[in-house]
């Protein structure tokens, strides 16, 4: 392994065998890094010139073989943040000023451009691509070789060529203890938002609406509130 400057390492951070962080990275606790990935690389932006931008990564993620992931940009956020609990598979690459949350599964070969947000539960199918400053809600999933253009919702399951919308991730929801009430209460806005020909807007107050004390269809709302490039319909 080759590790360059200011970098830090949490306890019991593994870095199996051939594994290179260029410089300027923080790497939490109980992590796994399995050979030839590149972490703290420097930004693939023409505005990048050299600034002492950073790579933050949290604890108990597993980045595996050829990965990438790299640092911030001065004009963006100067940082790529990875959360806690993440599967990033073989050859996937998180480009600069990123922010990916908790519990995010990127199987092999996906890959975010720059400025993308990808909330917590997210799960992007092998060799799925997500266009720079994307933002991806949390429980969302993405089938393979999905290419995103546009922000996916919380709880919305992608995928086709084109990529369409299709349906809400059910299973994914149910697996991580989340009510049958509110998976109702999902199923029911993702029908006001794709099936009944409503302006997104009149989606949005119909939903809030409904949303009483559901806490999953209230971050739905909060979510769509903060689009600013129009969702994938």
């Amino acid at each position: 392994c080759v590790i360059g400057p200011d970098v830090r390492l949490g306890d019991r951070t593994r870095l199996i065998a051939h594994v290179f962080i260029e410089s300027h990275t923080e790497i939490g606790k109980d992590n796994t890094v399995f050979p030839f990935a590149g972490l703290g690389g420097t930004p693939q932006d023409l505005s990048y010139k050299g600034e002492p931008t950073r790579l933050r990564i949290g604890d108990n993620n597993v980045i595996r073989e050829h990965a990438t992931l790299h640092r911030g940009t001065a004009r963006g956020r100067a940082v790529t943040t990875i959360g806690d609990n993440c599967l990033i598979m073989g050859n996937c690459h998180v480009a600069h000023d990123c922010i990916v949350g908790n519990h995010v599964i990127m199987a092999n070969g996906a890959s975010l451009a720059g400025h993308v947000q990808l909330h917590n539960h997210a799960i992007l199918g092998g060799f799925t691509l997500v266009h720079q400053f994307t933002k991806i809600g949390q429980y969302s999933f993405a089938a393979m070789g999905s290419a995103i253009t546009q922000d996916i919702p919380p709880f919305v399951m992608v995928g086709g060529k084109p990529t369409r919308p299709h349906g809400i991730n059910s299973v994914g929801m149910e697996r991580n203890g989340i009510s049958a009430e509110d998976i109702r209460l999902i199923r029911k806005a993702y029908k006001m938002i794709y099936k009944m020909n409503l302006r997104l807007e009149d989606a949005i107050d119909q939903m809030e609406d409904l949303a009483g004390d559901s806490k999953e269809l209230s971050a739905m709302v909060n979510f769509l509130r903060s689009v600013s490039r129009g969702i994938l319909r």
